[in-house]
């Protein structure tokens, strides 16, 4: 057994240098890794580059595809590779590549042709045909845009679309006039990164179509969602897919917006082997590359089609270690000790029907003229027993003595049990409910019943940094889950052996920390190797997942790991007084973060916010705030729509003045400076003179919520009852209907170049990307960008499924930056997503408790994001370029 105390357990610090300066080579050598996966290459990387016996040569033809009715508007390059042994009276195996040409380069990393020539000529693999395929793009129709890449919609998504693109459009037109198996068990597909992902998402989507996957580097991260992968698949024990997965991960693979390459990997294959699944994990050296991919790649190949080939097996890392308590868990004569008061049954009204034990403990330094710290534990019995494992109450009586942590009252609090269901084995029957589950509910019991009545009997501060929340398994993600809730009365999270698994969803909330402006939260970890691997999750992998989030968001975080030991307290109880005086520190914590993983096109939160700025208040005591605009000197406008009337705020020297009596719902400026404004009551489109406030009407008889002007001047509107965007010609007033079909259409934005139009659905969870031409021409429209759901508090929360998301996202006005990003507000906050339409992380709204409208970039150099907030506007200032690196 060994055990160490480290941030982070899977980061080695001698890689430190030397993973930086392999991703600095491969952004120099080759681009983002999102253009081109070949690196110059030399025979010793991949021999079977050289094929020194001279086998015969496959032929290849090169294609282009542009006819897809699934991703409207791409057009694709690829290459089809037919073997020299092919007989077209025999059904052939087949691989796709995706990311094609870059596993097809002549001189590239992986130089697949060449090696298919090699083992095929060998016998080593059957005759295969290959298929590489290019990611699409879609090309601009207005004049001065630029082509805008479809790969992470594509490779990222998790759906059958991908799949369904592969086997009903494009194949069939690949492999014409060419005889495949149609046999799944003979049929691969492979891809690299992101397109690692794609090849097993459509491998788990019809396992009937590929039985074979192949998988470099693979995004099992939370680009769109494929974090969720490890939890889906353990749900298959007993009766896995027919599918062969092989992963090759480099061991200093990205760390960065989207998560930890490796312990993704990692993950994915505890899972695949756990279900019971034909897998093989390879870790390489290196990083985010195609290097030793590349030279792996002739084993890969070999494994894969190797019937009898042997697959990674579970390996189970529990120990028993002999525990001893630590010193500051003993009793000492000369410390006095607390009293532990057990309290009254609790019936919550929150969780109904349900009764509880739970008991208070007060240090005999308790003075009631001064607030005291407080700390809530989960689990409560077991952690106050005195000569149990935890023995919390001893731990406090020296820790608060040796002035190690504050004078604290201590509230154990054990899980619920329905009044109507005898006990079974001692155990409470709303546990799992009340711990495991998403959203507020279990911090709404605490603020509304138990607290109030601890704080009707002690004096307990208010500050939140004097307040601490803990427990071990469930009851640590509880812990996490009230602080993560409410901030505001909780600063200091202690987890032991954490189930950020899939019980209940909790799994999602590495992805989540990721993503999401930090919270002034300090949080303890401890986890071990030994930890359980079930149908739910591998706990230390998911432990890992986290601690990992929070130290790349900069948290104030601390994880002890070791190897060996179980899922029990063992390890954690033994660790528990330094833990303590560690969250009880008074040292103020500078946050650290690192980027450098973070590649060309990945926009993440510690490089847009700035750590000194925050929401500042530009205008309150407002009727109803909403239609942010902004002219070209950055100039604010707005409208009070109770009022009502259109305000302008100067960029300059932040004066307001008046410019009409109106009230619009939407505002922007057309190519030649006109306001345009929407009056859905009104039913019109009206253009507001800047100099004396009268208003001039565009067009009537429609219903606008939302506007946008393309750059030759049409107007674009959002009618969100009628579930259309409208074309209105401001020289004319003709009205055009040009989409239709969005559940409700609300928000309205242009890319910068005027290429792309990106319109919010109210209604779902989808914000939808279009093409635009000349005179406000749409097409290309595809569901690019997923929002973040609400938790439905209402719902249902089912156990080993993810927590009842509301349906709709509430998506609504949006901006754009210069730099690209699209900014969209919701029932979540404000979130904000790529060029590409990958999330890039949300800011929660100013205040949460009032609707947040819509949004803008004003201010001066447009580096102000505007919010409208209810009665209330408010604006923090952003780094919307940051430097080259």
């Amino acid at each position: 057994m060994r055990t160490r105390c480290t941030s982070l357990p899977f980061v080695s610090l001698r890689f430190t240098v030397l993973r930086c300066i392999a991703i600095l080579l491969c952004i120099f050598s080759c681009g983002s890794i999102h253009k081109t996966f070949a690196q110059p290459s030399t025979d010793e990387t991949n021999p079977h580059a050289k094929t020194p016996s001279d086998p015969p040569r496959g032929s290849i033809t090169s294609r282009t595809f542009d006819s897809s009715d699934i991703y409207p508007g791409t057009t694709r390059d690829y290459r089809v590779y037919v073997p020299a042994q092919y007989d077209s009276q025999t059904p052939a195996n087949l691989m796709v590549f995706m990311d094609g040409l870059n596993y097809a380069k002549e001189k590239g990393n992986f130089r697949v042709p060449h090696v298919l020539d090699e083992l095929i000529h060998r016998g080593e693999i059957p005759v295969t045909v290959a298929v590489f395929v290019n990611p699409g793009t879609i090309p601009p129709t207005q004049p001065g845009a630029k082509p805008r890449s479809n790969r992470s919609f594509e490779y990222d998504s998790m759906s059958d679309r991908y799949v369904r693109f592969l086997v009903d459009e494009f194949l069939p037109t690949a492999l014409k006039e060419i005889k495949v198996s149609t046999d799944p068990a003979d049929r691969a597909v492979c891809g690299i990164s992101s397109g690692g992902i794609c090849a097993w998402t459509a491998a788990w989507e019809r396992p009937d179509q590929f039985g074979k996957v192949l998988s470099h580097i693979g995004s099992f991260t939370n680009i769109r969602g494929g974090w969720a992968y490890p939890g889906l698949i353990r749900k298959t024990q007993g009766d896995p897919k027919p599918i062969k997965v092989y992963l090759q991960e480099g061991k200093d693979d990205l760390n960065n917006v989207h998560g930890s390459w490796p312990l993704a990997n990692h993950d994915m294959s505890a899972a695949l082997r756990f279900a019971g699944y034909q897998s093989k994990l390879v870790i390489t050296e290196g990083g985010h590359t195609s290097k030793y991919g590349g030279a792996e790649l002739p084993n890969a190949l070999r494994w894969l089609w190797d019937e009898n080939a042997k697959s990674d097996e579970v390996v189970n890392l529990e120990t028993k270690p002999k525990w001893q308590p630590h010193q500051d868990a003993v009793a000492h004569e000369e410390i006095p000790q607390g009293n532990l008061i057990k309290m009254p049954a609790w019936e919550s009204t929150i969780f109904p029907d349900t009764t509880r034990d739970w008991w208070i403990y007060v240090p005999e330094q308790y003075n009631e003229s001064k607030p005291a710290a407080l700390m809530v534990f989960q689990d409560g019995k077991r952690l106050s027993n005195r000569e149990g494992r935890w023995r919390i109450p001893t731990v406090f009586d020296n820790l608060i003595a040796k002035g190690d942590m504050p004078p604290t009252i201590g509230v154990f609090i054990d899980p619920g049990h329905h009044l109507s269901k005898p006990r079974v084995k001692n155990k409470s029957s709303n546990r799992s409910f009340e711990y495991d589950s998403l959203g507020d509910r279990y911090a709404r019991f605490l603020t509304e019943e138990i607290l109030p009545e601890v704080e009707r009997r002690y004096n307990i501060t208010k500050d939140p940094k004097g307040r601490a929340i803990g427990g071990s398994s469930s009851g640590a993600i509880c812990a996490f889950t009230v602080a993560w809730q409410r901030p505001d009365l909780f600063s200091k999270v202690y987890s032991s052996v954490g189930s950020f698994t899939n019980l209940r969803g909790g799994n999602v909330y590495p992805a989540l920390v990721r993503k999401t402006e930090q919270k002034p939260i300090r949080v303890y970890m401890a986890d071990t190797s030994g930890d359980i691997d079930n149908r739910f999750g591998s706990w230390p992998w998911a432990n890992q997942r986290m601690a990992a989030s929070l130290q790349y968001m900069g948290y104030d975080v601390r994880f002890d790991w070791a190897e060996g030991y179980a899922h029990n307290a063992d390890y954690g109880s033994s660790r528990f007084p330094d833990a303590m005086k560690w969250l009880w520190r008074d040292a103020e914590h500078t946050p650290s973060t690192d980027t450098s993983d973070d590649l060309r096109g990945d926009v993440t939160l510690l490089n847009l916010l700035i750590p000194s700025k925050t929401w500042e208040v530009v205008v309150d005591k407002i009727g109803f705030a909403d239609a942010p605009c902004a002219d070209d000197d950055g100039n604010f406008y707005f409208s009070d729509m109770r009022e009502p009337a259109i305000y302008r705020i100067n960029a300059s020297d932040g004066t307001q003045d008046k410019i009409a009596a109106e009230a619009v719902s939407g505002l922007e400026f057309g190519p030649n400076g006109t306001l345009y404004g929407c009056q859905g009551r009104k039913k019109r489109v009206i253009a507001v003179n800047l100099d004396n406030g009268n208003v001039d009407v565009v067009a009537e008889n429609v219903t606008p919520n939302d506007l946008a002007v393309t750059d030759d001047g049409y107007i674009l509107i959002t009618e969100t009852k009628a579930k259309q965007v409208t074309r209105i010609d401001p020289q004319t007033g003709e009205r055009t209907v040009m989409d239709t079909g969005i559940t409700r259409p609300n928000g309205i934005v242009l890319s910068p170049d005027g290429g792309t139009l990106v319109v919010s659905d109210h209604g779902g969870e989808h914000a939808w990307m279009m093409r635009v031409g000349a005179e406000g021409a749409l097409d290309a429209k595809m569901p690019t960008i997923t929002l973040r759901l609400p938790i439905d508090p209402k719902g249902e929360f089912p156990f080993n499924e993810p927590p009842p998301y509301a349906d709709a996202s509430r998506g609504d006005g949006s901006a754009v930056d210069s730099a690209g990003r699209f900014y969209i507000t919701s029932a979540v906050g404000v979130q904000i997503f790529d060029a590409t339409g990958r999330m890039c992380g949300v800011l929660p709204a100013p205040n949460p408790n009032k609707p947040l409208t819509s949004c803008v970039l004003a201010g001066p150099n447009h580096e102000y994001l505007y919010v409208t907030n209810g009665d209330a506007i408010y604006r923090r200032k952003l780094t919307i370029r940051r430097p080259a690196r």
